[in-house]
């Protein structure tokens, strides 16, 4: 599983032997996602270009032939009301007119791609390069869509009511008629900076809410009873109730949240409430979606019965028609995800649908029971993480691959998402107007994704919700005027479910998150895991002092060398089956260099593994750890995340930082030692953990330690902890 140059995500797959699905298998498909962007552009190979000469002019043939057709192109967007405002409006429309954006071109073929050699290993987080040269893109339309909704098609018998739900439906409350003065403030404490915080508890979870404004107008979130509680589409109700009949723990927390259009940070997502979880979201979505096509429809309907005479103004739409954008880890995450869709729709024909099977789905078992459940879930079928997929929804028809800008629902990891933006860098300009309508992100195993490149979510973010800078066909009559203030943004939702919350989701949440509805935090009570460790073992916890964020990595090195080295050199013997356990990458190049180079452990024989250890490479200094030829070893947190390897020989374990993941540490700590003590037949409670930490460990201590603890550990005088 060798690294793609994303820092520290893994491609060859090397401890399992398999040669990389997500290259040899995941992408040999030559299938995939979408991967045309617009209409005057295609991927061709690995990077987005320009459409030669011979192209367009065919295109411009039929153009004219589907002239007719825009509208229902561009149908499924957003809803409606606000104060118009005449100056964005008219400069927005200006900007079109200067760079000549022209109307959808016709029906394409399929382009055959050029073969792309696998990724080279790449540099350490936040050190890639964002213009070589991306991997093969596989996610390919066969053609361009035709309209989505027909100007004669009339809208369903379950279609909303305008009138009568308007002032109850959240859809309504929040994007359809939110109350223009309530908004206006809202957005104003937003750009500001404003934000009034509220705590309460609810049964197992601690809720921070955060709303725009000095006093925080959120209440405590309500546990739902039922789906009765929702204003969900009739049809969509019936099927849900088929599949989530009586609503579990998770869901009867989270789904007032998600349907009230607040932004969520879930960080209390497990292997065993991920499907609970993914259902809620992905009903909610599917919620969206429906009665934002069905309000389009119902419009476009008024519209043509009553002529062009008619006086109605009916903003319903976006810019363009994406509406949902899903952030996923891993093509099988996508298939999980595309399949609760898929069941929650009652539909008659799926499009392409052997063709998503093919490229997404792995039916055969990847790995034995021995592995970690957390694992099993997030590797287990198909782990390529190079893909991005578009599906679009008619009355009866779910269409995977669909093109970008013709589809509802966008699913992407964010490799796949910042290949299909690109870059300033790239030779090509960059290309995300199709994310400029998008009401709805997900962002689902938000932990997984932070073990790959995490830049890539931040750069998706940052391309979110911008004024486009291309037509793309839309009728600016029906754009909703909060569309053209700009403040897009401020309505769109963003729910991150993750295992746990970091400096990196909390930052995400305060930097991309400006919902106007507020956001919430979702945390759990942490009972620690130094007591289930499974042996019995002395766990020594050494806080040093830093003074500040940036100058942390400076001060826990001079620790490790002051205080930790010198028990190593003293007794060079006796650190023979020493594992030192280093999460960050860049710290662990610091502590290799030194011990490869300082006279001061020469002494010392030392092996090392990261993410970017190629297997043989491995297995070499996993032997001489055993046999004792190398009595360090040194391991990243990354590099367990990916492979779980099974050490043998652990004596004892330094912690040089806290892993993210509390699953790690019982892992390392606990199963590491306790397995040495049966193949070496070492007397229980002989085994030694250290841990180094400091208060800006804070969130990855209180999980390891426990939410009753973390306190005293962080604010007392001394700074020396023992647990046994």
């Amino acid at each position: 599983m060798g690294p793609r140059g994303r820092g520290g995500n893994f491609r060859g797959r090397g401890s399992r032997g398999r040669g990389g699905r997500g290259g040899a298998r995941g992408r040999g498909r030559g299938r995939g996602g979408s991967s045309r962007f617009g209409p005057t552009r295609r991927f061709d190979g690995d990077r987005l270009a320009d459409k030669d000469e011979s192209d367009s002019e065919e295109s411009d043939e039929s153009a004219e032939d589907e002239h007719d057709e825009e509208l229902d192109e561009i149908a499924s967007e957003d809803d409606e009301d606000e104060k118009p405002s005449a100056r964005p409006y008219m400069a927005l429309l200006q900007s079109f007119n200067d760079s000549n954006a022209s109307a959808p071109k016709a029906k394409r073929r399929k382009l055959e791609h050029r073969e792309s050699p696998e990724t080279a290993e790449g540099p350490p987080p936040g050190a890639e390069d964002a213009s070589e040269d991306p991997p093969e893109d596989v996610d390919q339309v066969d053609e361009e869509d035709g309209p989505a909704i027909g100007l004669d098609e009339q809208p369903d018998d379950d279609s909303d009511s305008e009138d009568e739900d308007a002032v109850t439906d959240p859809f309504d409350v929040h994007f359809a008629r939110p109350d223009e003065l309530v908004v206006a403030m809202g957005v104003k404490a937003a750009k500001d900076g404003e934000w009034a915080i509220k705590r309460a508890l609810m049964p197992s979870l601690r809720v921070t809410m955060m709303s725009p404004g000095s006093e925080c107008s959120l209440d405590a979130p309500q546990s739902a009873s039922g789906l009765d509680d929702f204003n969900l589409k009739q049809k969509l109700k019936e099927m849900a109730g088929k599949k989530m009949a009586k609503l579990d723990e998770a869901q009867e927390a989270l789904m007032p949240l998600l349907f009230d259009y607040r932004d969520i940070l879930h960080c209390d997502r497990t292997v065993n409430n991920s499907n609970s979880l993914r259902q809620s979201v992905c009903l909610h979505a599917l919620n969206h979606v429906f009665k934002t096509r069905d309000r389009v429809i119902k419009n476009t309907y008024k519209l043509a019965k009553d002529g062009e005479d008619t006086e109605l103004e009916l903003r319903d739409q976006g810019f363009t028609r994406p509406k949902v954008l899903f952030l996923v880890p891993t093509r099988n995450s996508c298939a999980r995800i595309v399949n609760i869709i898929r069941d929650l729709c009652d539909i008659d024909q799926q499009e392409n649908r052997k063709r998503f099977d093919e490229s997404y789905i792995e039916k055969e078992s990847n790995f034995g029971e021995d592995r970690p459940a957390d694992f099993r879930d997030l590797f287990e079928g198909n782990d390529d993480d190079m893909f991005r997929l578009g599906v679009k929804f008619t009355r009866k028809t779910i269409k995977y691959f669909s093109q970008f800008y013709s589809s509802d629902i966008l699913f992407a990891s964010p490799l796949g998402m910042r290949m299909a933006i690109g870059s300033e860098e790239d030779k090509k300009k960059p290309d995300f107007d199709f994310l400029s309508s998008i009401e709805m992100v997900v962002v689902d195993q938000a932990d997984a994704l932070l073990m790959q490149n995490w830049e890539h979510v931040e750069y998706i973010f940052e391309h979110l919700n911008q004024q486009p800078k291309d037509a793309h066909g839309c009728d600016f009559s029906r754009v909703r005027n909060w569309y053209l203030e700009d403040w897009a943004k401020y309505f769109r939702q963003t729910i991150i479910l993750s295992a746990f919350n970091t400096p990196e989701l909390s930052e995400l949440q305060r930097l991309h998150c400006h919902n106007w509805a507020g956001k919430v935090r979702l945390q759990p009570e942490y009972p620690g895991v130094i007591q289930h460790l499974g042996i019995k073992a002395k766990q020594t916890f050494s806080r040093f002092q830093s003074a500040s964020v940036d100058k942390d990595p400076d001060a826990r090195f001079e620790y490790f060398v002051s205080a930790v080295v010198p028990t190593l050199v003293k007794r060079a013997k006796d650190s023979t089956g020493t594992l030192i356990f280093v999460p960050s990458y860049l710290d662990f190049v610091r502590v290799r260099n030194y011990f490869a180079n300082s006279p001061t452990v020469g002494s010392v024989t030392f092996g090392a593994i990261s993410e970017y250890t190629d297997v043989p490479e491995a297995s070499r200094s996993r032997s001489h750890f055993l046999s004792g030829r190398h009595r360090v070893l040194l391991y990243t947190e990354r590099a367990h995340h990916f492979r779980r390897y099974q050490f043998r020989g652990v004596r004892r374990v330094i912690c040089y930082g806290l892993p993210d993941n509390p699953i790690f540490y019982r892992e390392v700590a606990g199963e590491y030692l306790s397995k040495s003590e049966q193949d070496l037949k070492i007397e229980p409670g002989q085994g030694t953990v250290r841990v180094l930490f400091s208060k800006y460990d804070v969130m990855k201590l209180e999980r390891i330690v426990g939410s009753k603890r973390v306190g005293k550990m962080i604010q007392e005088r001394g700074d020396t902890f023992d647990f046994i």
